[in-house]
């Protein structure tokens, strides 16, 4: 007897009691249908029934929650003079960092109150998730700042709704979408007399990022030029020998720190406190513990130098000409003296009249000679004959 023979023989044993049992079982068809008909049944079970009994599972879709509107957040009671000046930080998770850092800069001040109101996730494209001209606008209403410092945009790059249409980030008529929205809210503060200080937006650890927010940063410059407020332009300060990004840097005590923080975008603690020390540069133009001016504050009052013909500043209402040539805001303290802003040296810088006689005797190739100078050289050559 071979082995297939052996096998049938097996396998007959085995399907005989099945159908038997499935012949003579008074039994409901249903119960007869639930036993082995087969070897496969007898040792897998019945597939069909089990496919049959398996309930089928049902998936609750659940609706979407639409994304909540951020709101600002809850002015601390902090103690402080009751006449003290109020400067107001708004902007996005970039500004929550930089309100506290104010607050350790002027805690030993009492004439100074930091009221932080960045909300994070916000911007000036996404208004339906916070609309930061409304904020303004009921924050002028109730008069509650004497000083505004503004810094946000890492939220920006997204497609912004102009006319009913989605436009692409950093197109052209996104461009000018976004500058009408930081015109509209500057002009807020223009109307109601406020100074703002805005802080431009740093390099980006990711390149092609960083490069995204150098063009919104540049627009947000344009925008605050234009409407006469202080703007800091922070980019290089935060960047290596090379222009590029960097995490590290000098501290205010010029200690080499962590400037930013893993994600590369935020600031750690050492890299806030360098925006507040910039912060404070700027904020003697209008802050006099206690006291606020917007008068433009001129770098050269009570020096010499203040009768000297220079480009005018225009006032709150017109790009300063000073500014547009390129000093922006000054990052070191202001100098007493005209000749100290000019040169290192100790001298005191004459303002007498220059004399034709000079400008004969001035040497060759000098500013100074116009042309007519004389050879120092050939003068000295027929001294020693």
């Amino acid at each position: 007897m071979n082995f297939l023979t052996l096998l049938f023989l097996v396998f007959i044993g085995l399907i005989s009691p099945l159908n038997s049992y499935a012949q003579n079982t008074k039994n409901t068809i249903l119960i007869a249908q639930d036993k082995p008909t087969n070897l496969f049944d007898l040792l897998f079970g019945n597939q069909q029934e089990t496919k049959k009994r398996t309930p089928t599972r049902r998936v609750q879709t659940v609706p979407r929650k639409a994304t909540p509107k951020a709101s600002l957040p809850t002015i601390p009671s902090i103690e402080k003079s009751p006449t003290a000046t109020r400067l107001m930080v708004i902007g996005d998770s970039l500004a929550v960092d930089l309100s506290k850092a104010l607050e350790r800069f002027y805690v030993d001040d009492p004439n100074l109150v930091i009221i932080g109101q960045g909300v994070g996730s916000s911007g000036f494209v996404r208004d339906d998730f916070f609309d930061w001209d409304k904020a303004l606008s009921d924050a002028v209403a109730n008069d509650s700042f004497d000083i505004a410092v503004v810094m946000m945009g890492i939220n920006d790059k997204q497609n912004l709704l102009v006319d009913g249409k989605s436009e692409t980030a950093l197109s052209e008529k996104w461009k000018n979408a976004y500058s009408a929205r930081l015109n509209g809210f500057l002009a807020q503060f223009r109307a109601a007399n406020k100074p703002v200080i805005w802080l431009g937006l740093p390099p980006m650890a990711s390149p092609k990022y960083s490069a995204s927010m150098m063009q919104i940063s540049s627009l947000q410059r344009s925008a605050v030029f234009s409407s006469g407020a202080e703007f800091i332009d922070i980019y290089e300060r935060f960047t290596d020998e090379n222009g590029k990004y960097s995490s590290r840097g000098p501290d205010i005590n010029g200690q080499n720190l962590v400037m930013r923080k893993s994600d590369g975008i935020h600031f750690s603690k050492a890299g806030s406190d360098k925006l507040a020390f910039y912060i404070n540069l700027s904020m003697k133009h209008f802050y006099r513990g206690g006291a606020i001016s917007i008068t433009i504050s001129d770098p050269l009052f009570g020096t010499d130098a203040l009768r000297l013909n220079r480009p005018p500043f225009q006032g709150l209402d017109q790009i300063r000409m000073l500014e547009v040539a390129g000093a922006v805001t000054p990052l070191n303290s202001l100098m007493p003296r005209a000749d100290q802003l000019i040169n290192t040296g100790s001298g005191i810088l004459s303002l007498k009249g220059v004399e034709l006689q000079s400008l004969m005797s001035a040497p060759v190739g000098r500013a100074d000679a116009f042309g007519v100078g004389i050879d120092l050289n050939g003068a000295l050559e027929e001294k020693n004959n």
